[in-house]
């Protein structure tokens, strides 16, 4: 399968998951503090290789995917190199922003309003100190109403990029690791190929 039908694909997973996250904050109530970006500067996240495929072959279709690999390999940050920090809020959390928003990670999408399994396989919400503390008690009733209320799996999302590319979407590195894979699984598979104009011009 060629990369940018990975990448289509891929996208096509983004986007139900986006309308699967939307009825789950609609039905719940819940919702991430305004400009707070405290879940983005925890230290060696992982993510898969594959979920940075979009952000590398659009790097590559603008011709900076060499600037930007050497930029995240020259940081010696652990924190997602994207993000950008705004400083504190009034709260103590941290405000800022994803740069590449449209290209943010699954782990980036999911993490606040997903579920995942505890270890008697029940699912659990998965959320931030912050959304606990300001949102306690539509957390608590998110929490016992997981089924009714529709909230995205973290596994079910997981599966859906493996069944794209099943070695990329098992390959798990620390996020700035996986972008430079990322990027680097791009630019080999068009060492040898036309560049690729049509997505290019279709996008």
């Amino acid at each position: 399968m060629s990369i940018i039908r990975k990448v289509k694909q891929i996208n096509n997973v983004f986007n139900l998951l986006e309308k699967e996250m939307a009825v789950f904050q609609q039905k719940s109530g819940l919702g991430c503090l305004t400009g707070c970006g405290h879940c983005c500067t925890k230290p060696d996240v992982s993510a898969a290789v594959i979920e940075f495929l979009p952000y590398a072959l659009d790097l590559f279709i603008q011709k900076k995917s060499s600037s930007m690999k050497e930029l995240i390999k020259n940081n010696t940050s652990s924190i997602c190199h994207l993000f950008k920090n705004e400083g504190s809020g009034q709260l103590g959390n941290i405000h800022g922003g994803c740069t590449q928003y449209h290209n943010r990670g699954l782990i980036c999408r999911l993490f606040g309003f997903a579920t995942s399994r505890d270890k008697h396989g029940e699912p659990r919400l998965s959320t931030c100190k912050w959304i606990k503390g300001d949102q306690e008690v539509l957390v608590k009733e998110a929490e016992s109403r997981l089924l009714a209320y529709q909230a995205p799996s973290y596994l079910v999302y997981y599966q859906k990029l493996t069944q794209i590319d099943f070695r990329m979407g098992q390959e798990f590195l620390p996020i700035n690791d996986a972008l430079i894979r990322a990027i680097e699984v791009v630019e080999n598979y068009y060492q040898y190929r036309p560049f690729p104009y049509a997505y290019k011009n279709s996008a």
